[in-house]
């Protein structure tokens, strides 16, 4: 085309991004790749091939990793890892700023294999993906120089296996391996199948880069050795994928001890309300959606738009599918490249063919001759129990619905089993600050879609996972608080043949949605006193007990709606009731263990309360740093409802110690109590009903903690589960919760000092918050 033409039609030409550097840096290594394990590359082995998703051309072959190949890689990650956390945060700062300026140096060669290997289009990779992954770096090399003087109280868990996906294989490689190197800790890497040729060329980097042999290994292969990983002897897993996949992790690693954060799926919905910038937020939709083919976690691949506006908002949308560019990923001009492999192709496919709701839209666009291409799809008029408005594609299809209001608009949102991010998109700024709050996701940009940063955490709620990924609570899963813990010590209940000590029937009811229930089974126990005297009975509480407790937390919602402040002086209510009535507590406990101690422990919980209510209105969130015109708020939400396993040792400083930090950030909870001493929380929940506490806020059970574990832990209306109990109930309650994925917090099979600093304090915070990141853009 001349220039004159190219005036006349605005027809764009194509601009070639050069491969032969990236091209040639393969044939250097003879087209064949081993591992890198200890600090070298091992020699090729029988394996599978790398393919260019937009030809079909076998780019390399990249060897099967074998059992073996797993243990010698995990065999130098321990054997280095105790060196790299003594070499001190500065000596690891030092190399990960080297790792990020040879990123810089070799941006374009990484920007170009990146397109090779995995079909998106060059601009995306050459302009986000890649300066990303430098940035994690270059932040956590600060975070590595920090870490002495930020952290003191914590160090480094020891070996992680990571297992990435590959619709970013650079980014979450840098997402992984620098957050786990800055605290000290040695990784074993597996890059995805399909996309392994980034991960391999940053283990040469890592060498330039002066990174210690056995600190970072990478082997390749298929979920096989994923699952290889899962099992070896590693102290944490870090796994980003599917649902599906990370449910299996969640139950190959119950009871192990292991630390696990999994970054999942998700339905992310696009809210366009009325007064929108309908233009921009058909171009922020551009990027929401059909960004990498839409195969993205976050992908905002359920649109909702406000009635009044929908059909203005479709001829909008639809006209710019009709100019979307869809070829060759090299071509710096292409809106839309390949899909990564032809099975991603051939999934994508039939799930839109299944589909006979609503009304598919796909612009008259000329799809390259060879290659996995899909076109840009749009499904409007779909029923929020339509399969494609539930399930995740992972592919360019985007689905929609209308609201009429934005109470709707969020009850359309939420109404997913998903829970990753969320676009708001709307001119005033009051109605979208009060949208972004009541979304249920991990994320929530405002005006925008994929904003991303190191300094701000990522990661989702629900079965898109748990745990976060950047800023300072990313950390927080890659280190563990220093010092030796103890092992945990069952307590038995104490047995007698004694007479009551009371001659009335004082026999203690279930304490459930703010009323004395009786246990549905009708069964309770008797319980004695050290010395063998019949103080009397408990309830033994069973399922449905369970179920009715936890409707009643669900119908006291509200409470997450409060203040800080109104929590806080039901706390302080809480700790002046109880000081009342000090004398007959600390009695009670003195007849249930023997001893003199309950004095001390009443005091303790006194205190505690004290604490939690100090807490409620000062757990702060924080603005973070990150690289644009606008903030980034992150904010701590309840997790919502907590079971809990309370400690048998302290029948009531365990109580309050789960109680009064939940409650202080806004969750409601469901108690088991100590299974040996029951008694003294039959005689709290006497304290709870004159101070104020909400009904269904707090509700207690007792009974036997193994017969409630299973169901607690598989229980799809509870948030998280905790399990301080002398019974090792870990195993039994983190295989039930990979039912929906929620939040384990177990001992392990390690004691706690409950009057000492473990018993209190931000860990305690932190189980009971979600942290939520609100982007908030500003400026024209």
């Amino acid at each position: 085309m001349t220039v004159k033409d190219i005036f006349e039609t605005m027809d764009y030409g194509t601009a070639p991004e050069a491969a032969g550097d990236a091209l040639a840096w393969i044939v250097d290594q003879g087209a064949r790749f081993g591992h890198f394990i200890d600090g070298a590359f091992t020699d090729p082995a029988n394996g599978f091939d790398s393919t260019n998703p937009a030809t079909g051309e076998v780019l390399a072959t990249l060897t099967q990793a074998t059992q073996s190949d797993v243990d010698a890689a995990v065999k130098a990650a321990r054997a280095a890892q105790p060196k790299w956390a003594k070499s001190g945060g500065h000596a690891r700062a030092r190399v990960l700023y080297a790792i990020a300026r040879l990123l810089q140096k070799h941006s374009r060669l990484f920007a170009v294999l990146e397109t090779l290997d995995n079909g998106k289009p060059i601009r995306e990779a050459r302009d986000i993906d890649v300066p990303l992954a430098q940035r994690h770096f270059y932040y956590h090399a600060g975070m590595a120089q920090l870490m002495d003087a930020e952290l003191p109280d914590r160090e480094a868990l020891g070996v992680c296996g990571q297992i990435i996906p590959w619709n970013f294989p650079l980014l979450m490689l840098a997402w992984k391996i620098a957050p786990a190197l800055a605290m000290g800790n040695t990784v074993v890497l597996k890059p995805a199948e399909y996309t392994s040729l980034t991960a391999l060329l940053f283990a040469d980097i890592c060498r330039q880069a002066g990174v210690p042999n056995g600190v970072v290994n990478i082997v390749t292969g298929d979920g096989a050795v994923g699952e290889m990983i899962v099992n070896a002897d590693v102290d944490k897993v870090a796994f980003t994928g599917s649902t599906a996949v990370g449910r299996r992790i969640r139950a190959a690693t119950a009871g192990t001890g292991k630390a696990l954060t999994l970054e999942l799926g998700g339905k992310s919905p696009y809210i366009v309300f009325d007064d929108a910038d309908l233009d921009s937020a058909v171009e922020g939709l551009v990027d929401a959606i059909w960004f990498n083919q839409g195969q993205v976690c976050c992908a905002g691949s359920r649109l909702l738009v406000h009635e009044p506006v929908a059909d203005a908002f479709y001829a909008k949308l639809r006209a710019r599918m009709d100019k979307l560019r869809i070829g060759d990923p090299l071509d710096k001009s292409i809106d839309i490249g390949a899909i990564v492999d032809p099975g991603q192709l051939e999934t994508i496919t039939k799930m839109v063919s299944a589909n006979d709701a609503g009304n598919t839209y796909q612009p008259q666009t000329t799809l390259p001759a060879t290659g996995c291409y899909y076109p840009p799809t749009l499904i409007t008029g779909l029923n929020t129990a339509d399969t494609l408005m539930q399930e995740e594609i992972f592919g360019p299809v985007l689905v929609s619905t209308t609201f009429r209001t934005p109470a709707e608009a969020v009850e359309l949102a939420n109404n997913t089993r998903y829970g990753l991010a969320a676009s708001v998109w709307s001119e005033n700024v009051n109605l979208a600050l009060d949208i972004a709050p009541k979304l249920v996701a991990g994320i929530v940009w405002v005006n925008g879609t994929n904003m991303m940063d190191a300094a701000a955490g990522f990661g989702g709620v629900r079965e898109s996972g748990f745990g976060r990924e950047g800023g300072w609570e990313g950390l927080q899963s890659y280190t563990k608080s220093k010092g030796k813990p103890k092992a945990l010590k069952p307590i038995p209940a104490y047995i007698g043949e004694d007479t009551p000590t009371d001659p009335l029937d004082r026999t203690a009811k279930l304490y459930i949605g703010g009323k004395q229930a009786r246990p549905d089974g009708g069964y309770s126990r008797n319980v004695y006193g050290k010395s063998g005297a019949l103080l009397g009975q408990s309830s033994l509480a069973n399922r449905k007990d369970l179920r009715n407790a936890v409707e009643a937390a669900h119908a006291a919602k509200g409470w997450s709606k409060t203040t800080g402040h109104l929590r806080a002086q039901i706390l302080y209510y809480i700790a002046e009731n109880l000081s009342a009535r000090a004398d007959e507590f600390a009695d009670r406990i003195n007849k249930m263990q023997g001893g003199r101690s309950g004095d001390k422990e009443v005091e303790a919980s006194i205190q505690r309360l004290f604490t939690y209510a100090a807490w409620a209105d000062k757990y702060d969130g924080a603005a973070k740093g990150v690289p644009i015109k606008g903030i980034a708020l992150a904010m701590h939400e309840p997790v919502g409802v907590i079971g809990a396993f309370c400690p048998d040792e302290a029948p009531l400083l365990g109580l309050i110690s789960c109680i009064a930090p939940a409650i202080a950030m806004g969750n409601r909870v469901v108690l088991t109590a100590s299974e040996p001493f029951p008694l003294v929380a039959t005689d709290f929940y006497q304290i709870l009903e004159t101070s104020d506490v909400p009904a269904g806020v707090v509700n207690i059970l007792t009974g036997s903690h193994s017969e409630l574990a299973p169901h607690m832990g598989k229980h799809l209306n509870i948030d998280a589960v905790w399990s301080f109990s002398s019974s090792d109930l870990s195993s039994t309650i983190e295989r039930e919760a990979a039912g929906n994925i929620k939040r384990t917090w177990v001992n392990n099979g390690q004691a706690r000092d409950w009057y000492g600093a473990e018993g209190e304090g931000r860990a305690f915070l932190q189980a009971a918050t979600e942290v939520k990141t609100i982007w908030v853009p500003y400026g024209e």
